[in-house]
């Protein structure tokens, strides 16, 4: 990095810093600091809601997603336009009409204590790994880059949010959201344009899709019925409508965004614009991964993207091994390379094209013997590199000033979904653990320290988890994952709630423990114990899964059961 990159990159983050914390300096009351005062417009709800799905994960890891698999992954996104119109037509109205601070709160109203507090706890738990998650990410980026120790890096990174989200809650994480949000899509914008103008000068735009063609990369749509793919347009209307109705609808982190808004109209629009931006928007991202992938069809690649890998097979018993594995690759690039060359200017030849496919997977298999060998020389290092592609392009290919820009970019991605990570923790453990449960009354003021404190806590939780990050693969889909097993079991609890007005408490708590238990199972037995891509089921899934038992269990349990419960509030 040049003293240009580090002048944009520090002069970014401190201006996202020290602009949240001289904004929103200062609140008096739990609503202030919980809900903004309910004084945010629907665009700022909407930039909210946006940037706080799109973490650092999202810049870093979905181009490499789509490198090593192309746009499949954009299924995944399917069945968010839908959950949005659902969200704004049955949770939104509900929340502002029972005034509540959490999403949990209505689960008491509706059922009782102990069904809110269990709901809260499944929140807290995949919350906080989900915060750990999206502070490792860019720390990934500096560790690698200024050879840094990650731990410290993630330290850092964590401490630079905890700054302001303990000093402003919901309103500082809005109002600095609006900033990272320009940065962002102004530097995805320019990356994109980079990425095009670095190609050789005969490929245009159009010769590049058809060249990713060619090698499988622009597989949008997978209509097969097949529950072991993790990606199909099936999966992503389903379990990927289930996902996304548990995350943005009973997920505080995006509550908490909404609830906010001056009014229920408001919350709406806001919601709508998410609906309506987000699929294009990630379509864009996991389209710049694949211009990346043309784009080192005319280059060099490294056997593994991550320069940790080399430095330790380098050191190991396997050297030689892999410099001859090496040695393949190189030959396979060249003879790739002038394939793609040839391709690009007669599209229509289907030998060509073929030709290119059957060198791309040639490529692919040289790689995965290159991490076969790097796991054999140190268990403990991450054979995926796909979390490094978009980084290594980054470094080695942009000019000087757009490295330090594209590295703000990721970095205000990570501050913004960590932000909104740790100021929902801490309000759901304040309003739904520790307000609940205390015997005495308190000071409205008691209860904003309160949320600070528990800001700086969970902080710290977020921070241990992101020290063991590099013990998975791929972060989008970790992210996912970790969400996935929770989310089901929330969501269902929440769609007895508005919609089954005869299940009473009882039966839902319980349906709800079973459930959760089943999807623990399922997850282990079919997803974990298998290497990635192997997997019996997709984890997609297991949303649709864990919302369709608690529903089915709880009416069951209701029918069965012969014991008035409470009545039934909302």
């Amino acid at each position: 990095m040049q003293p240009i990159d580090w002048i944009v990159l520090v002069a970014t983050i401190c201006f996202i810093v020290f602009y949240g914390v001289w904004k929103t300096t200062g609140s008096k009351n739990v609503e202030e600091y919980i809900l903004g005062n309910h004084e945010t417009p629907w665009y700022t709800v909407g930039i909210s809601v946006m940037a706080t799905q799109a973490s650092a994960i999202t810049f870093l890891s979905t181009p490499g997603q789509a490198y090593e698999d192309g746009m499949g992954f954009v299924q995944f996104y399917f069945g968010l336009p839908l959950a949005m119109v659902i969200i704004c037509y049955t949770f939104i109205p509900i929340y502002h009409k029972l005034k509540v601070y959490t999403a949990y709160e209505f689960l008491e109203k509706r059922f009782d204590q102990k069904t809110r507090s269990l709901a809260a706890i499944l929140f807290l738990v995949q919350r906080g790994l989900g915060t750990g998650i999206t502070i490792y990410a860019p720390a990934i980026i500096l560790s690698t880059i200024l050879g840094w120790d990650l731990n410290k890096m993630i330290i850092a990174i964590g401490a630079l949010v905890i700054i302001y989200t303990f000093s402003g809650g919901t309103k500082a994480v809005n109002v600095t959201h609006k900033q990272q949000m320009f940065i962002i899509l102004c530097g995805m914008g320019v990356a994109f344009y980079l990425i095009l103008h670095s190609l050789p000068e005969d490929i245009t735009f159009g010769k590049a899709l058809k060249i990713a063609g060619a090698s499988g990369k622009m597989n949008i749509l997978d209509f097969t019925l097949d529950t072991k793919s993790r990606y199909t347009f099936w999966s992503g209307i389903t379990g990927g409508l289930f996902l996304m109705l548990s995350y943005f609808g009973t997920d505080q982190s995006q509550v908490q965004r909404y609830l906010s808004g001056k009014s229920i109209r408001e919350s709406q629009l806001g919601l709508i614009m998410n609906g309506i931006l987000k699929v294009p928007m990630q379509f864009f991202i996991l389209l710049t991964g694949v211009m990346v992938f043309v784009f080192f069809q005319f280059e060099p690649i490294p056997l593994n993207f991550n320069p940790n890998s080399k430095n330790i097979i380098a050191h190991s018993s396997y050297a030689n091994d892999y410099k001859i594995l090496e040695k393949q690759l190189a030959a396979i690039d060249n003879e790739k390379r002038t394939a793609a060359l040839r391709l690009a200017t007669d599209s229509d030849n289907k030998s060509l094209a073929e030709t290119v496919k059957t060198l791309t997977l040639q490529e692919k298999e040289v790689r995965e013997k290159g991490k076969e060998l790097i796991s054999k020389a140190s268990q403990k290092d991450k054979t995926s590199d796909a979390d490094y592609v978009f980084i290594h392009f980054i470094v080695h290919y942009l000019p000087r000033g757009f490295i330090g820009l594209l590295l703000a970019v990721i970095l205000c991605a990570a501050m913004s979904s960590t932000a909104s990570g740790l100021n929902a923790l801490a309000s759901t453990t304040v309003m739904d653990i520790y307000r609940r449960n205390l015997k005495t009354e308190k000071p409205e003021i008691h209860f904003v320290n309160a949320g600070k404190l528990f800001t700086i806590l969970w902080g710290v939780v977020a921070i241990a988890f992101a020290c063991l990050g590099s013990l998975f693969t791929n972060l989008i889909q970790l992210v996912n994952i970790v969400g996935s097993v929770f989310y089901g079991t929330v969501l269902g609890i929440f769609l007895v709630g508005f919609y089954i007005k005869y299940v009473k408490s009882a039966a839902i708590f319980w349906s709800a423990v079973i459930s959760q238990c089943i999807v623990f199972y399922i997850y282990y037995e079919a997803i974990h114990i298998y290497a990635p891509g192997k997997e019996k089921l997709g984890y997609l899934w297991l949303n649709f899964i864990g919302a369709a038992l608690t529903i089915l269990f709880s009416i069951i349990i209701q029918l069965f059961s012969t014991k008035k419960r409470d009545p039934i509030n909302a």
